[in-house]
């Protein structure tokens, strides 16, 4: 009984993209949607230096073998990596292995920190916090303006 009324309540996501842009990601990060992981396929010392806020680090030659043994197949993962070919390559091994919902992030890091996305990491710790850090407003109209831009 309980399972159909939490079906009834959190209604099934449609699929993701193969690519997405970051805006779609940004948005549902910002929304608090559930069930989706981002992955960073990228090498460990830029992993570190600057990543995603909360993404996961899963260096390409590992990505499968790790994913398989910490991610349900059905969870909507998002990935990116050092280039476009970088994450492509990534997302088709995890669509190979099983993975249902794998979408490459357009653009990446790159086009992330563009429309404003949080960040974390050593070198990320470095940049002055955006006005939208502290005040909901702020971030709201931060929001609004990153919508429009072009990545």
């Amino acid at each position: 009984m309980a399972n159909n009324l939490v079906d009834n309540i959190i209604p099934e996501q449609p699929p993701i993209e193969p690519q997405s842009d970051a805006h779609v990601v940004k948005a549902r990060l910002e929304w608090g949607e559930p069930a989706f992981t981002i992955l960073d396929v990228r090498d460990r010392e830029s992993f570190n230096e600057g990543h995603i806020l909360g993404a996961m680090p899963m260096p390409t030659d590992e990505v499968v073998e790790r994913a398989a043994s910490s991610i349900d197949k059905s969870r909507d993962i998002y990935v990116y990596g050092a280039n476009e070919e970088q994450s492509a390559q990534a997302a088709q091994s995890l669509r190979s292995a099983g993975f249902k919902h794998v979408s490459q992030l357009k653009g990446g890091l790159g086009a992330w920190k563009a429309i404003g996305g949080p960040t974390e990491g050593s070198i990320e710790a470095m940049t002055p916090p955006g006005r939208g850090d502290y005040n909901v407003v702020s971030r709201l109209k931060e929001h609004t303006e990153t919508q429009t831009k072009d990545v």
